[in-house]
């Protein structure tokens, strides 16, 4: 993690063991911040694997500009970044055992994570393009 409208925001990289929080920075997106400092993004490489400590809890806007929100019924994910192609778009997003795939910005804020395992390091190419981050062209 660190989307695009967290580029400018104070962070730092991800580690095994680390408790982290969902919270939307104010930038037009939802983040994880450090559990014990909320203005810290704390950057999640792509192929980590993460465990919710409940339920992951998204919302989005629906129509007439209501909030729905959803449960998912997991509490483990792989973190993920989608529409790689897109340089205006979110990019972080978690994959669900199911196979459900859920940007990152959707979720509920305060919800608690722990980081179970780092991607592995790259042996070719391809894997060093796939945890890759995202570059923004200005």
């Amino acid at each position: 993690m660190c989307d695009f409208s967290l580029m400018l925001a104070k962070s730092r990289p991800a580690v095994v063991a680390d408790r982290l929080v969902t919270k939307n920075f104010g930038l037009g997106t939802t983040g994880f911040c450090a559990m014990d400092d909320d203005s810290l993004a704390v950057c999640v490489l792509p192929g980590t694997e993460i465990a919710f400590s409940a339920p992951v809890e998204t919302q989005e806007l629906g129509h007439w500009l209501q909030v729905r929100r959803d449960t998912i019924d997991h509490t483990t994910a792989i973190f993920r970044q989608i529409n790689k192609d897109n340089d205006r778009t979110h990019h972080d997003a978690l994959e669900f055992p199911d196979g459900q795939v859920v940007l990152l910005t959707r979720l509920v804020e305060s919800q608690v994570a722990t980081v179970l395992q780092l991607p592995a390091q790259p042996k070719t190419d391809a894997e060093a393009s796939e945890q890759r981050r995202v570059e923004v062209v200005a």
